[in-house]
């Protein structure tokens, strides 16, 4: 048994001196095994950096491409906003007494002329300055109230294009009460009319039967409503709708008209119009709506006459003036919706250089305004040509605006001379037709202005008692005189008054037949 203990011993020996330095190595292995998971953590943090740097190198690169599309999708428009912003900024200054004016503008000058309205103007102009209210220094209602795209849509729908009416049409859509327009030449009506055609406008009356339940069904459908040929007094009926007595209930809004209670629709419009030329409302009815005077002016019945005459004589002119009109309000708003959306884009977008697809809206909306601008510097360029080639007629469309302001007076002598628009470019129309025809314009303008004339005092004098026939003759004298710069003023005067006398001795009358005032008279305007 000795010699298998002592064996057994000598193994044991061995296997712990082998089993110390398996220990050993397995410690080194261990170390070196940590080295290496150390070592492959070190790598993978490093693989995953250099992934991180790539996808940053990649961002910044598509950055980059998406910042120079940016810059040159948006660089064209920075001097254009650049200079809007210097204008908005003066603007933002200024709209404190802007926008008082253009308040009493609209409150209280509706009714009145535009000689009147802008006496006033000016008045409160110097009222501001001397107040240090900050204001523009000379006022315009459509500069600072008016859409230059929304103007030109009212011209398109019939709107004549001078400043007047344009007044008229921003007084409009901005007056809290409906309108009531003072509207002997029809130029309101027609208006109206075109821009409610596509709304499906109800043209009523009060004198109608049912027109009250034609009115309750617009005011429900929200359909606009034109009442014409209003006189000096209102319906009573409507006095609920005029102070706009709705009630709201829950989600709804409801108005009493006589005994029905009626839903009201917020798209409703509601006109009147009158062809009286001076009527004389109650301050009650002033109060309820607001009057605006339509009567037409010597501009914008030139420019009308104008385009009658140009589209007579020289057709394939007037339309393609016509179509520079519609496609210059076309690229007007167009032009304005891709600025607001290039503005919305910037404003929403928090980091608007990783938005590709705010970049692509950007880039696509800054070719087509760049796109239009050319379509438009075009379009100004033929438009200045044919308005050059338009001006030729523009002496002819002069004289006769001024022949209709001259019958248009004759009411002042009696009020039953009343004379329409329609029917004045009715005459001005056949005239056109049947004047000489000539190879040279102005000879041509000649004969149209002869014949127009001839055929103006004819139908005219038709209408005339006896007695007027002579004033009307000498009305037209001293129009067309003044239209030609003939007229003296002073001698003017002198025949309206006769002159002053001033106890100046004269030599003795000729013949007694001659009064002594008279022959005053006589001796002053020599």
């Amino acid at each position: 048994m000795n010699p298998l203990k002592a064996s057994l011993e000598k193994a044991m020996a061995a296997y712990q001196e082998v089993a110390g330095e398996l220990k050993i190595k397995q410690a080194e292995l261990k170390e070196v095994m940590d080295k290496v998971n150390a070592l492959k953590s070190e790598l993978q943090s490093l693989i995953d950096q250099k992934a991180d740097l790539e996808a940053k190198v990649a961002d910044c690169e598509a950055k980059l491409i998406r910042a120079t599309k940016l810059i040159a999708g948006l660089g064209g428009q920075k001097t254009l906003w650049l200079s809007i912003s210097e204008k908005m900024t003066v603007v933002y200054t200024n709209l404190t007494g802007d926008v008082l004016i253009s308040s009493g503008m609209i409150a209280y000058l509706g009714a009145f002329n535009s000689v009147y309205r802008d006496e006033l103007a000016v008045g409160w102009v110097k009222l501001c300055e001397e107040k240090k209210i900050p204001n523009s220094g000379s006022f315009s209602l459509s500069n600072v109230l008016g859409d230059p795209v929304q103007i030109r849509n009212w011209t398109i729908q019939g709107l004549p294009s001078d400043a007047f009416s344009i007044e008229n049409a921003i007084v409009t859509m901005k007056t809290q009460r409906w309108p009531l327009y003072i509207d002997p030449q029809g130029q309101a009506n027609k208006w109206v009319r075109n821009m409610g055609k596509e709304h499906g406008i109800k043209i009523l009356k009060f004198t109608e039967e049912k027109y009250l339940k034609f009115l309750e069904m617009a005011i429900a459908q929200g359909t606009p409503v034109l009442i014409e040929n209003v006189q000096e007094e209102l319906d009573p009926a409507i006095e609920p709708l005029l102070q706009k007595q709705i009630v709201k209930k829950g989600n709804s809004m409801t108005l009493k008209l006589g005994d029905s209670v009626i839903e009201y629709s917020k798209d409703f419009k509601f006109y009147m119009t009158t062809k009286l030329r001076n009527p004389h409302y109650l301050p009650e009815v002033s109060t309820k709506v607001t009057l605006i005077n339509f009567m037409i002016t010597y501009e914008g019945l030139t420019d009308q006459l104008l385009g009658i005459v140009v589209a007579k004589e020289n057709p394939e002119l007037e339309i393609k003036k016509e179509q520079l009109v519609l496609d210059g309000a076309k690229f007007k708003s167009k032009l304005a919706e891709t600025e607001t959306q290039i503005l919305t884009v910037l404003q929403n977008s928090k980091d608007i250089l990783g938005d590709a697809s705010a970049i692509e809206i950007l880039s696509a909306a800054s070719a087509l305004t760049a796109e239009i601008e050319k379509k438009q510097e075009v379009a100004k360029v033929v438009e200045e040509e044919i308005d050059e080639s338009r001006l030729s007629y523009k002496p002819i469309a002069l004289r006769t605006a001024g022949l209709f302001f001259c019958i248009q007076d004759m009411c002042l002598i009696d009020p039953m001379y009343q004379y329409s628009l329609p029917f004045f470019t009715n005459l001005f129309i056949n005239a056109i037709q049947e004047a000489p025809l000539a190879e040279e314009l102005e000879e041509r303008a000649d004969n149209l202005n002869k014949e127009f004339l001839s055929s103006l005092y004819r139908n005219i004098c038709r209408s005339l008692f006896e007695k007027d026939k002579m004033i009307f003759s000498f009305l037209l004298c001293i129009k067309l005189n003044q239209m030609a710069g003939d007229a003296d003023q002073n001698e003017f005067k002198f025949l309206l008054t006769g002159g002053v006398a001033l106890g100046e001795t004269y030599a003795p009358k000729p013949a007694e037949w001659i009064s002594d005032n008279g022959w005053a008279e006589l001796n002053r305007a020599c």
